[in-house]
């Protein structure tokens, strides 16, 4: 019986990571045991469109975060879960081993688990109109190396900072492990609808991130004969001009992961990740501290 009391699925979808030895095997391997099994099973390149998914109301996601990234962009908008299997070095966003995915199909299959909600983020191009939906961040960047970027950041129409730097991230809860974290941003809990935005490399000027409730939006606005690119969760980058303004908020979608590990294993993976322990800590909680 699963925490959430999720029906087992019916309907699975694979996909893998091609550039990954082993991946296209395991994904055959995965479809053949899950038809076996009495259930609808089939194989999608990571790199099809979301019609591949169609129906789904599993995903399972051979690769690293990058995949999983991949994957929940393109089941966005329907109920399907997404389950990473870890096939690559980073396992932020993954939640099985390669090696032993397949010793707990039987369990995936019968419904086990719980579902993890995570904020995706909306990126608008005031001047083209166009959308980018991600579940890690958008990077307004430089566009050449030689050039700092100057450009404005405004909060739901109040100035907060004017910027030269290198960039400005705006993530959410799932991307403040990301690229945000690399510049000093903080860690937010994963189910947090929080945004963090955080300046890249700033000028004379504070380096600190601010956290915003997901009822705000951050207007970024190039200054006169700034040339940029914006980069929504590291996909191809789109090119920005002087006077471009992109407005990001929190997405009207979310990304449903599941996860078979208790809450607390975020916490973890993040210390095992960060590497948090000092080498021969042993101090124990005191009794009753938890209540404290």
């Amino acid at each position: 019986m699963s925490e959430a009391g999720l029906r087992p699925p019916q309907k699975v979808a694979i996909t893998y990571n091609p550039r990954l030895e082993g991946a296209h095997d395991l994904a055959v391997r995965l479809r053949d045991e899950t038809l076996q099994r009495g259930r609808e099973a089939w194989i999608t390149d990571d790199e099809e469109e979301s019609a591949s998914f169609s129906g789904a109301d599993l995903a399972i996601c051979l690769g690293g975060d990058g995949t999983v990234l991949r994957c929940a962009r393109l089941v966005m908008g329907s109920a399907t879960l997404v389950l990473g299997v870890n096939l690559g070095r980073l396992g932020f966003l993954t939640e099985i081993d390669g090696a032993d995915i397949l010793k707990q199909l039987d369990d995936v299959l019968a419904g086990a688990g719980r579902v993890e909600e995570r904020t995706m983020i909306r990126a608008g191009v005031r001047r083209t109109g166009e959308v980018f939906h991600g579940l890690n961040d958008a990077v307004i960047g430089r566009a050449t190396l030689s050039r700092a970027l100057q450009l404005a950041v405004d909060v739901d129409g109040t100035r907060i900072a004017d910027y030269r730097c290198d960039g400005v991230i705006v993530a959410s809860a799932t991307g403040s492990t990301a690229y945000a974290l690399s510049v000093g941003g903080p860690i937010l809990p994963p189910e947090s609808r929080d945004l963090v935005v955080v300046p890249v490399a700033p000028h004379l000027a504070a380096r600190h991130a601010l956290v915003l409730p997901p009822s705000e939006e951050v207007h970024l606005t190039l200054e006169p004969r700034q040339h940029a690119v914006l980069s929504v969760d590291g996909e191809a980058d789109l090119e920005l001009t002087e006077g471009d303004s992109v407005v990001v908020r929190t997405s009207e979608h979310r990304a449903r992961l599941l996860r078979l590990k208790p809450r607390t294993d975020f916490y973890v993976r993040m210390a095992a990740q960060l590497g948090w322990h000092r080498p021969g800590g042993n101090a124990r909680p005191l009794p009753g501290a938890s209540r404290a």
